[in-house]
């Protein structure tokens, strides 16, 4: 029985035998050539098999960004295991349903993520392994991560079978409104997934740049994934930093990066320089640039923002290119794309032109994911065949989607439903303000009142009062918020996004400002 080769791994080795010392990887100041790189690999793979894994088997990876998160990472595709990224925020609870569910026999984690990985490992029989920067001593179920990589490179000598359905990887969500979901994908949006990378415009050899982190799928498969795809370099930041982010891509030469959530506003929200616009960025791929903030980052920095929409739960791609300011786009690959009403009934029917609804999609083919050990949840995800996203969208008479929300992070005030969208897309143009969230907190009318979340620029300041004077005849005098509070970081994920649910639990506080109690009336202009 030959051992199958996934298309990455055929790609990497294509790379490495027609241009083995061309440059792929740059991380900081070290650089890994497309042979250098199948050799870590191997390495990687040939060490977990030594550990123990086999195909069919489940290994963690809670790295922070670094090379050795993608030796491991390809290396399990090698053996036909599956790779689970962890995010390295996780702890307690949280990490230990990831682990137990995803049912992972090892973990390969950062040196100082050993600690709370030991904390949970008591309650995963399963876990038989830990492979860590940091050393121990005892009954040997740990090995450093310099063991692993220190075993000889070649392919790894195994059969392994093209099982129908095998699982590759399990990437988990993030957890904002409950226990992170696993997400396995059985078959992808492979044309819309290059339609978005013909976008970057980014040529065989050119550097792209991402510092989001690896066990993202932002990371994982649009920027490392791309540049294999593309033939291209890839350069990895350790950590986003709006302040440093052009400075390495002027060190890396990079011609394109991508950003999540409000990273264009914190970029734009930097002092300006001189040389801001002295850059080799071509193309941002941009998921969320704020509507307000698209023209003067353009011009800001001379660059081109290309907008697209993707999920980890299901593939599927919609993509701007055409400069539309304010919209996610277009349906690309082979991928149908509907906004129909927002109801949790069977019905789904499509709404008209300028209505917001839920937005839903589905493959031609029936290809679908599947939320790992949670049937029913798959079931309803993708009731009537269609995936529904649980984002807001609207379509213009054009065919462009425009994002509207997160369904579930709907406020409902005195009978008018209002999107946290709504309100942050306002706010975070305001000068004074580096970003913002707005949330629901109970109203002793019964509904919700909204409480906008600030992160001040720290060269300016502004006041309640002040902001919501700015709302006013900005958005609905309804969707004004009634509570302000100033705090120093916003609780979110790994990956950006805003924790809404932690700030609904603090709720109100001594620290927020109530425009009722301050005599504050909004004005209905």
């Amino acid at each position: 029985m030959v051992r199958a080769q996934s298309l990455v791994e055929t790609m990497i080795r294509a790379r490495a035998d027609t241009h083995p010392d061309a440059p792929w990887l740059h991380f900081g100041d070290d650089t890994y050539t497309w042979a250098g790189a199948l050799s870590n690999i191997e390495r990687a793979a040939n060490g977990l098999l030594d550990l123990g894994v086999g195909s069919g088997d489940r290994v963690a990876i809670m790295m922070a960004n670094r090379p050795e998160f993608l030796w491991v990472h390809f290396g399990l595709s090698l053996v036909g295991a599956a790779s689970v990224p962890v995010n390295t925020a996780q702890r307690g609870e949280t990490l230990r349903h990831i682990l137990g569910d995803s049912g992972c026999i090892a973990a390969v984690v950062d040196g100082d993520l050993l600690s709370p990985v030991e904390a949970v490992r008591a309650d995963l029989s399963a876990l038989s392994a830990v492979v860590a920067d940091v050393p121990r001593s005892g009954d040997g179920a740990q090995h450093t991560l310099d063991w692993l990589l220190s075993h000889p490179d070649g392919e790894p000598e195994l059969d392994v079978a093209e099982a129908s359905g095998a699982v590759a990887g399990i990437l988990y969500t993030s957890g904002t409104t409950g226990p992170p979901k696993g997400v396995v994908t059985h078959g992808a949006d492979t044309a819309g997934f290059l339609a978005v990378l013909a976008a970057t415009t980014v040529q065989a050899g050119e550097v792209m740049y991402t510092a989001l982190p690896l066990f993202h799928g932002n990371a994982l498969a649009v920027s490392t994934m791309g540049s294999i795809f593309l033939d291209a370099q890839l350069a990895l930041g350790r950590r986003f930093s709006a302040s440093g982010l052009f400075d390495e891509c002027r060190h890396q030469g990079a011609v394109e990066f991508n950003t999540l959530g409000g990273m264009i506003s914190m970029l734009l929200k930097q002092p300006p320089r001189p040389d801001d616009a002295d850059n080799p960025v071509r193309v941002v791929l941009s998921a969320g640039c704020p509507p307000g903030a698209w023209e003067e980052f353009e011009r800001r920095f001379g660059v081109r923002i290309v907008e697209w929409f993707g999920m980890v739960d299901a593939s599927g791609f919609l993509l701007n290119d055409t400069g539309r300011v304010g919209s996610m786009g277009v349906p690309v690959g082979e991928v149908e794309f509907r906004v129909v009403d927002a109801g949790e009934g069977e019905g789904d029917e499509p709404v008209p032109a300028g209505t917001v609804g839920e937005l839903v999609f589905r493959h031609p083919s029936g290809a679908q994911s599947e939320y790992h050990n949670l049937p029913e949840a798959t079931a309803q995800a993708y009731r009537g065949g269609w995936f529904h996203t649980g984002d807001l969208a609207e379509i213009d008479a054009d065919g462009f989607f425009y994002y509207r929300g997160r369904k579930k992070e709907s406020i409902r005030r005195r009978g008018e439903n209002i999107s946290a969208w709504e309100i942050e897309a306002v706010v975070n143009q305001h000068p004074g303000v580096l970003e913002c969230a707005a949330h629901a907190v109970p109203s002793e009318l019964g509904e919700d009142e909204v409480k906008l979340v600030v992160v001040p620029r720290s060269s300016e300041c502004v006041s309640p009062k002040q902001l919501l004077e700015y709302c006013e005849g900005r958005m609905a005098y309804y969707a004004v918020p009634r509570y302000v509070e100033f705090v120093d970081a916003i609780p979110k994920t790994g990956t950006q996004r805003v924790r809404y649910s932690e700030m609904r639990q603090r709720a109100v506080t001594p620290e927020t400002w109530d425009r009722e109690a301050a005599g504050h009336e909004v004005r209905r202009v």
